[in-house]
């Protein structure tokens, strides 16, 4: 659930369109029915402006497992290590609230090393998604167990 000040879930908002609709143009719907009954997780920079934000949606509402899922980072915020930061934080929140499960992602194909480095694994071929090539990427309950 996104519990914030108005003010934070619309620099929240507006990142992800910014990013998802007009930076990748790709025309769709960014907000969906999984915002309602996912944890929301936003990054801040030192002025207290949102520069990265990600989602996790529980297990069963997306996929078997927990998902992480909208994975933004602003463009001057990149390389920064936010979104491994950011990711990081959403996995252990993951493994606290849903033990047992694994952990399941339908990432961006470009950016599997990013994830590789979290424990992510790719499965099967890439497909596209809303115009965009992803890849299926999961985790196992026993790595989730380890974090």
């Amino acid at each position: 659930m996104f519990d914030a000040e108005p003010l934070t879930l619309f620099a929240y908002l507006r990142l992800r369109s910014e990013v998802f609709v007009v930076e990748q143009d790709c025309v769709y719907s960014d907000m969906d029915d999984h915002d309602l009954h996912s944890w929301h997780l936003t990054g801040h920079d030192a002025h207290g402006r949102v520069v990265a934000a990600l989602r996790l949606v529980p297990p069963g509402a997306k996929h078997p497992s927990p998902s992480l899922g909208r994975v933004v980072i602003a463009p001057h915020a990149r390389g920064t290590g936010a979104g491994h930061q950011l990711v990081a934080e959403a996995l252990r929140k993951a493994a606290a609230e849903y033990p047992g499960f694994g952990h399941e992602i339908s990432a961006q194909a470009h950016l599997q090393r990013f994830y590789g480095r979290h424990g992510f694994v790719p499965q099967g071929d890439e497909y596209l998604e809303d115009d965009i090539p992803h890849i299926a990427m999961t985790m196992t309950a026993e790595q989730m167990a380890e974090i």
